[in-house]
């Protein structure tokens, strides 16, 4: 039986990273818009994977914008604050 194991991102407080998931950013308040940890089939998701191995996570945070964060990206400046609608 092979198990089929996917990179989960989680931040510093250990809940896994997730679409729609409110976040402060350097302080900022943000919201996580994709997470995308292999390649989907989307050339456009397909495009991060391809230039982050293996893969990360868009945020969009006030006074920064759109930013994505690959794996090694993740420090204490990115918190989580809550789960939002879009899981």
């Amino acid at each position: 039986m092979r198990i089929r194991q996917t990179m989960a991102f989680v931040y510093k407080s250990g809940e896994e990273v997730k679409n729609g998931d409110h976040i402060t950013y350097h302080g900022e308040p943000g919201e996580v818009e994709f997470v995308v940890a292999r390649l989907t089939g989307n050339p456009a998701m397909d495009w991060y994977v391809e230039q982050f191995p293996g893969g990360g996570f868009m945020i969009n945070a006030k006074g920064f914008g759109s930013v994505f964060l690959g794996k090694s990206d993740i420090d204490e400046e990115l918190e989580f604050v809550s789960r939002g609608g879009n899981r």
